[in-house]
């Protein structure tokens, strides 16, 4: 029935910190940005892989708790080759990285951070010789 992840969508507080932070520090591609004068908001679609990320902005968004384990949406998590590699270029930016862990069933390298709006990310290293992240093995 589902063939695969189409979009994540992301509202945040700052749309010009959040669209650098995705754009600038992470180094998503924007597909298209467009600002809709109805709702005051902008969209900005970014292409993760074979998937999107929607970054909204609204006026005066509340906020939403999302940690330690708040009910909901837990993380988002981004496949990379070379975890360490990407861990330097985040902390390079100023970006706060969670000491790199290894997932006890699969014996994966990962590591959290938080975006502008304090969402937790993840980063989680895939086999280098395997199928390129976002596509399924089979």
């Amino acid at each position: 029935m589902i063939d695969a992840l189409h979009h994540v969508a992301i509202i945040c507080a700052d749309y010009d910190r959040s669209k650098d932070f995705y754009t600038r520090i992470l180094g998503l591609p924007i597909i298209r940005e467009t600002y809709r004068a109805e709702r005051r908001s902008w969209k900005c679609d970014l292409a993760v892989g074979h998937a999107q990320i929607e970054l909204f902005s609204f006026p005066d968004p509340p906020p939403r708790p999302s940690r330690p384990e708040a009910r909901g949406l837990r993380h988002l998590a981004f496949a990379v080759r070379d975890l360490h590699a990407a861990v330097e270029h985040l902390q390079q930016a100023g970006i706060v990285v969670e000491p790199i862990r290894t997932d006890a069933l699969t014996g994966r390298d990962f590591t959290f951070f938080a975006d502008p709006d304090d969402l937790p990310l993840e980063l989680y290293e895939v086999d280098p010789a395997g199928p390129p992240p976002g596509t399924m093995a089979t």
